[in-house]
């Protein structure tokens, strides 16, 4: 058999010695023939194909792992699944990215000078409520919010209790200055849900709120809470109190992130008229 020196195999395949080197350590691309003397690797000119295949799915950032179960599916439809599972990795990346890309020009571009229009004062009344509580670290918080709220909509279908507005969240101060604290997400309702799992009944209290629409998800948020804190801090008397939020569109209106509607309700001491006395949030009828 004609062997291939690692450098001759190099200049084939456009691979460094060095990368070769590792893929024989990994198990990726072992070489046909190591000297047993003096530990040279020796390839053949039929492993050339198997080293270009890898080369170029590296190239595709797929992780060596997944290029050795690629080279090692039993059949073209194995081999084709995990290609498509990296492509569909690829693709979310790839929203990410866009995504990222687009928060980062709306964060280098100037806030308009009326951004502070968009905030008004409300009062809001007691609400009856189906409510979970619990302390969270932010981290987990996305999962936490999910799953309470198909907790929350799954208990009151079940017991035939009509929803009467919008979810809502209650947020502890700890939420945002220790990264935990204690969160309550709940659904306004018609009647006295009976308590079920971490579902219970709760009265969401009367609270004097300046609140502002969040348009996007909730990684974007941020810029509407400073808004929100600088209209509070020019405008009225902030208060000691769990913050607020509305959820008027989210994923179990529409899967599009751009569509959703939060309202974030900062607690303030009002000495002006409210802009209104409703809730914040418009009743469902669905």
């Amino acid at each position: 058999m004609t062997y291939l020196s690692i450098g001759d195999f190099a200049r084939a395949t456009h691979m460094s010695v060095k990368t070769l080197r590792h893929y024989h350590r990994v198990g990726l691309l072992e070489p046909a023939h190591v000297d047993p003397a003096t530990g040279y690797r020796r390839y053949t000119a039929e492993q050339i194909p198997t080293a270009q295949v890898i080369r170029r799915f590296r190239d595709l950032g797929m992780p060596l792992d997944d290029i050795d179960a690629v080279l090692a599916a039993p059949d073209v439809h194995a081999r084709n699944e995990r290609i498509v599972a990296h492509l569909h990795r690829l693709e979310d990346d790839l929203g990410r990215t866009r995504r990222a890309v687009a928060a980062l020009r709306d964060l280098l571009a100037p806030p308009p000078a009326d951004a502070s229009a968009n905030v008004e004062l409300r009062s809001v009344p007691a609400v009856r409520a189906a409510a979970v509580t619990g302390v969270v670290d932010v981290a987990d918080m996305a999962a936490w919010f999910e799953g309470a709220l198909g907790e929350l909509y799954g208990t009151l279908a079940a017991q035939d209790v009509r929803e009467t507005g919008n979810a809502g969240g209650v947020f502890a101060d700890e939420v945002y200055t220790r990264h935990r604290g204690e969160a309550t997400i709940f659904v306004p309702c018609a009647g006295t849900v009976r308590p079920m799992g971490r579902v219970v009944p709760h009265e969401v209290p009367a609270a004097e709120l300046a609140v502002i629409t969040h348009h996007g998800p909730p990684a974007e948020v941020d810029r509407s809470y400073g808004t929100l804190a600088a209209y509070v801090s020019r405008h009225a008397l902030a208060v000691d109190g769990p913050m607020r939020e509305y959820y008027l569109v989210g994923r179990r209106d529409t899967p599009d992130p751009s569509r959703w509607r939060t309202e974030i309700g900062w607690p303030v001491f009002q000495t002006a008229p409210a802009g209104t006395t409703t809730p914040p949030q418009p009743a469902r009828t669905d």
